[in-house]
């Protein structure tokens, strides 16, 4: 195990159908809190894991098959949100996170934290969706052209690793500075992380969202939205209608911030996954 900053936030891997799924997490003996991101990679969750830990959470964020610093490489059919909340299911059963357990999921991260709960591909105590894809708010312009197959014949790994860039920049709004950037970037200098980000780029589909509100409406689960107000990515708009809509569903909406308010504002996004973890 080693470092990966001055702190006590630690990456790890353990292996997952027979590939190292990477983690970062803090460890504690309290309870458990699963981090989930989407079309990033872990780096999003970092700014609030030393807190989470502080508090006597155990964080752990863990990079999707494929991406991040994660081994093996996604396809159109394991690309999916079903197919990536079962392999979370998997991955939670391999570093035995038993028992109900709080899951935040970020972008097409809350889409899958989604998924788990409604499907019961893990025993869900608290859902926190932050900037998360909902209803039909998604795939965005920038990743619905990969679900056109000549598009990704025809794109590049340079071309890839420009669009990310330009994406990172607009998401990380004040918070943007060029070693961030860059700091955001390392995984899609592998042209295996880039092939991945096109398969579920190309498996992009807002059913999985639509398709589980009946539930979510149902679900006595406590619900927690956390929203950067001036992110282009994910609108605000639809924060307030999940929250009129789904029960037992609370708002907080983080002024100044982007589609990465853990970057914008890292002390009030963990007191607020804290309060709401440890209620």
């Amino acid at each position: 195990m080693s470092e990966i900053s001055e702190s006590t936030v630690l990456r790890t891997e353990i292996q997952v159908d027979g590939e190292p799924a990477s983690y970062v997490t803090v460890e504690r003996d309290g309870p458990a809190v699963l981090l989930l991101h989407g079309t990033y990679w872990s780096r999003v969750w970092l700014p609030v894991m030393d807190r989470l830990g502080a508090a006597g959470l155990r964080p752990v964020a863990v990079d999707l098959p494929g991406l991040g610093r994660s081994g093996g490489e996604l396809t159109l059919e394991t690309g999916t949100v079903p197919a990536l909340a079962d392999w979370v299911a998997r991955f939670a059963s391999a570093l035995k996170l038993s028992g109900p357990i709080a899951v935040a999921g970020h972008d097409i991260g809350g889409a899958v934290a989604q998924h788990l709960l409604v499907h019961d591909r893990l025993e869900v105590s608290r859902l926190a969706l932050v900037n998360s894809v909902t209803y039909d708010s998604w795939p965005v312009p920038g990743v619905a052209r990969f679900r056109d197959p000549a598009v990704v014949a025809a794109t590049t790994a340079d071309e890839i690793l420009a669009a990310r860039r330009k994406a990172v920049t607009e998401a990380l709004a004040g918070a943007a500075t060029e070693q961030r950037i860059t700091d955001y970037l390392h995984p899609w200098t592998d042209a295996r992380v880039c092939r991945s980000w096109m398969a579920m780029a190309g498996a992009a589909d807002n059913r999985y969202t639509r398709d589980v509100v009946p539930a979510l409406r149902r679900n006595a689960t406590p619900k927690l939205l956390i929203w950067g107000e001036d992110d282009g990515f994910q609108k605000v708009e639809y924060a307030e209608r999940f929250a009129s809509e789904i029960p037992h569903t609370t708002l907080l909406r983080i002024p100044d911030a982007g589609h990465i308010p853990m970057e914008n504002a890292p002390g009030q996004v963990a007191r607020a996954l804290v309060d709401f973890c440890t209620a």
